[in-house]
């Protein structure tokens, strides 16, 4: 399979080769979904809590004798049965991430480009680079490139102007292609790289 490299003013300067063994093979959806969940697992914060009966405010002293006052007995005001009480089994800060391994990594990845090179959503191009930190700038040249929507752009090294340019479009991030996950490239509509980010991405998947 060959796709054509384009310039800033979309035009047309060139062709990559994609390996059909990488790309070309059964989108493996399983894949995808784990490490989709293994991506938000990491993100969540987990920084939620509640007080139990050692954290509430009040006393530790038994509020009245065991036997003899005809009412329930009890320890302690800061008991869970009672009102302004401790909470039991609650929530408590904790990490959701999980190890997931590098083999379903590469296979989920390569499973979410199989599937944009398969729609034609891959846009090659020879160069992402930007003169200034200009979002306006940004905004005409994805436009050029018929980009709308949510995007990841994709290089061997992320140009510092142009990911400064682009973090204030919704929906619009920029990767490098050592740190690019399956994820990034599912949730978006446009996958924007370069001839040598491509590359790259292919030696590393093969």
């Amino acid at each position: 399979m060959q796709l054509d490299v384009i310039d800033s003013q979309n035009k047309r300067i060139g062709s990559v080769d994609v390996n059909d063994d990488v790309f070309g093979g059964r989108v493996n959806g399983d894949l995808m979904w784990e490490s989709v969940v293994h991506a938000n697992a990491a993100r969540r914060r987990g920084t939620h809590a509640t007080k139990n009966r050692a954290l509430v405010s009040g006393s530790g002293k038994k509020p009245w004798r065991q036997k003899g006052t005809g009412r329930a007995r009890v320890g302690s005001s800061r008991t869970p049965l009672w009102r302004h009480g401790g909470t039991v089994f609650g929530p408590q800060p904790r990490g959701y991430d999980f190890k997931l391994s590098k083999k379903v990594e590469r296979g989920a990845l390569r499973a979410a480009l199989a599937q944009k090179l398969a729609k034609g959503d891959v846009i090659v191009v020879d160069a992402l680079t930007a003169a200034e930190a200009k979002t306006k700038a940004a905004v005409a040249l994805l436009k050029g490139w018929n980009v709308t929507g949510k995007a990841v752009l994709i290089d061997v090294a992320v140009d510092e102007k142009l990911a400064r340019s682009v973090r204030n479009i919704p929906g619009v991030s920029f990767v490098a292609s050592a740190r690019v996950t399956a994820r990034d490239v599912i949730y978006a509509a446009h996958v924007v790289t370069t001839r040598g980010a491509l590359e790259k991405l292919q030696e590393a998947l093969a």
